[in-house]
């Protein structure tokens, strides 16, 4: 789980220094994708805090949920209604979801050795 959270890192990192340009049009579809990776490294996290992570199930949905979530988007931008709204709304709970999970499990931790 740490060479996950050390490639989060250094992509974040990357990222940040080098100046790429993405055209507008394909910003939404960065962007869900990009929703779509956090939410799985959230449960990622989780997973991990719990001793239940497995990284053949960690890597199939990073990518799988990204490529869904912006084909929806393209279906979505085909047929003009806007599915966008249906995936930030999905990712957007389930990310905040993780996080609550991540939270209780650390006080549960904390708890446990006696340091809360």
């Amino acid at each position: 789980m740490s060479g996950v959270i050390i490639g989060v890192v250094v992509g974040v990192v990357v990222a940040a220094l080098t100046n790429i340009h993405i055209p507008s049009a394909y910003s939404l579809y960065v962007a869900i994708g990009i929703l779509a990776a956090m939410d799985s490294v959230c449960g990622g996290i989780s997973a991990s805090i719990s001793k239940n992570f497995n990284l053949k199930i960690f890597l199939t949905g990073l990518f799988f949920n990204s490529i869904v979530a912006i084909a929806l988007v393209y279906l979505g931008k085909s047929l003009g209604v806007d599915l966008s709204l249906a995936a930030v709304v999905v990712f957007g709970s389930r990310i905040i979801q993780n996080f609550a999970i991540i939270r209780r499990l650390l006080l549960n931790k904390l708890e446990k050795k006696g340091k809360i």
